[in-house]
This record gives C-alpha cells, sequence and structure tokens, in this order.
C-alpha cells in the first residue's frame, strides 16, 4: 500500500507572499544586499564595525538632506513657498536623526577609539563630499575644500558647481527683496564662491519681517524653519566636537586636521547669522 500523500497545509488568508522568481521587490528597492555589505573593517577590533556603519550611515544622511536643501532652494527661486517650507520641514526631521547617529560613538573612550583609529589612515570627515556640499548650501564656501577631490572628476565637477551656485541663505534673501523688503544690492550681487558674511542691513530686514507678524506671517515661519535648521547644525558640530573631545582628547585628528580646536572653530559658527542676532532688536 502506498504511503499517504503528505497532506498540503491549508493557505493562510491574508499571509504574504512568499514565492517570487527572482530577488524580492524590497530588496530590488532597498538595494538591502548591497547596503550590508559594504562594511570592510581594516582591523580586528570588533568595535570597528559600528564606527563604520554608523558613518556610513551619516553620509546617507548627508544625501537626503542636501537633497531637501536643493529642493527649498528651487522651490524659493520658484516663489513657492509651500514646497519650499515643506522640504525645510523634512530636513529638521532628518537632521534630528542625523545627530542622534552620534549616540553609538558619544562614549568612546581613547582606549576603544585608538583600537581601530590606525585603520582610518589619514581618512576625515572633512573629506566627506558629501557633507560639503551640504555646508555649501549653508553659505559655508571654500575652494580650498574642493583641493582633496581632485582625483574624483565626478565628485570634483559636482562641488565645483555647488560652489558658484546660490547657497539656501543666498535663495531667502533674493524672495526677500522680490517680496520688496530692503535687502541690499551687495548681497544680493555677492561672488557666491565665498563665505557669506553678516551685514547689519540682513539684519534689520529680519529685524522688520519679525516686528510686523500680521503682514510678514509666512516669511516669520520661513525664518522659524530656518532657524530650527540652524540650531541643529549647530548641535551637530558641538556633538560632534564632544565625541571627539571624549574620544581622543586634544590630539592631532585624522587627516592631519587640527582635531578638537578645528572642530571648536567650526562650533562657533552660526548658521544663517542674522536670524540670531536680529532677535536683539525685535
Amino acid at each position: 500500500m502506498p504511503p499517504a500523500a503528505e497532506a498540503t497545509p491549508p493557505a493562510v488568508e491574508d499571509s504574504p507572499n512568499l514565492d517570487f522568481g527572482g530577488t524580492t521587490p524590497y530588496e530590488d528597492y532597498v538595494q538591502a544586499d548591497v547596503l550590508t555589505h559594504l562594511q570592510h573593517p581594516l582591523s580586528d577590533d570588533p568595535g570597528e564595525m559600528v564606527f563604520l556603519v554608523t558613518t556610513q550611515v551619516m553620509e546617507l544622511w548627508f544625501t537626503v538632506i542636501v537633497h531637501e536643501w536643493e529642493t527649498a532652494s528651487r522651490a524659493l527661486r520658484g516663489d513657492d513657498l509651500t514646497v519650499a517650507m515643506d522640504a525645510l520641514q523634512r530636513s529638521v526631521y532628518e537632521l534630528e536623526s542625523l545627530n542622534a547617529s552620534w549616540t553609538p560613538l558619544a562614549r568612546l573612550t581613547p582606549a576603544q577609539f585608538n583600537a581601530y583609529r590606525a585603520a582610518l589612515g589619514e581618512g576625515s570627515g572633512f573629506q566627506s563630499a558629501m557633507y560639503r556640499r551640504m555646508e555649501f548650501l549653508l553659505g559655508e564656501k571654500s575652494a580650498s575644500m574642493l583641493v582633496p577631490h581632485r582625483g574624483a572628476p565626478r565628485v570634483h565637477a559636482e562641488l565645483e558647481k555647488a560652489l558658484h551656485e546660490p547657497s539656501l541663505y543666498d535663495e531667502v534673501l533674493r524672495l526677500l527683496a522680490r517680496r520688496g523688503l530692503p535687502v541690499p544690492g551687495q548681497a544680493l550681487e555677492r561672488d557666491l564662491s565665498q563665505r557669506y558674511e553678516p551685514s547689519p542691513e540682513i539684519e534689520a530686514v529680519w529685524a522688520g519681517v519679525y516686528a510686523d507678524r500680521d503682514q510678514h506671517g509666512e516669511l516669520v515661519r520661513l525664518a522659524e524653519l530656518l532657524t530650527d535648521v540652524a540650531e541643529l547644525v549647530w548641535r551637530w558640530r558641538n556633538d560632534h566636537l564632544v565625541a571627539t573631545r571624549r574620544a581622543m582628547g586634544s590630539k592631532t585628528g585624522t587627516g592631519g586636521s587640527a582635531g578638537v580646536a578645528w572642530l571648536e572653530k567650526r562650533a562657533r559658527k552660526n548658521v544663517f547669522p542674522e536670524l540670531w542676532t536680529a532677535r536683539s532688536h525685535v
């Protein structure tokens, strides 16, 4: 007598489809297999993996934030404040997530960091091309920061293009001028490849905007979103400073930078400076 055939399990109602001819649609969209095989630690220390993954996650957040600020810049050029402010609001949430990325690294001891620091060689975060694009969008322009990327023609070309384009703040000031506010000509016609420098005239413009919310309510909302962005960038820089100081004290940074001294200088800079100083005059 032949053995009884195995009973086919009944189909479970509403169960997900598990049978695909090739890779899963999730994999095709997210490229998870690519992402999870990009980690190649160079030391035997198990702590290097979290340092490497955290740094890669930061790069992905940089990419998203650049996308949002470029979206906002284009919308501002087209006088579409709804799209611009939506992009800025998304970037606020993304900056909060970026800043939270410091958590796994924030309490590294010098011994823990030294266990794999040599694997970085001359590598340093200031060499990040996507972070540099973030800084350029914030008005922190410097042609010298293109030098590390001369060996990567595509990256160098993208950075050079970004160097000569208006920053996010430049687009905001142009919008204010189109709205009839007294933005000085030198702010509108400046050399865009140079770092933005604050001016008392722009400070006075923002003070006037804040003083008359009934007339400038939309611009006040824009200003507050920009201030949220500026505050979170400041927090990012300070979290970087504290994590570095904790892990390596005042030693020379990777890549030959001044380490903590360099980060302290960066942390003292305010993004969108007149949005902060104007508050004293409202």
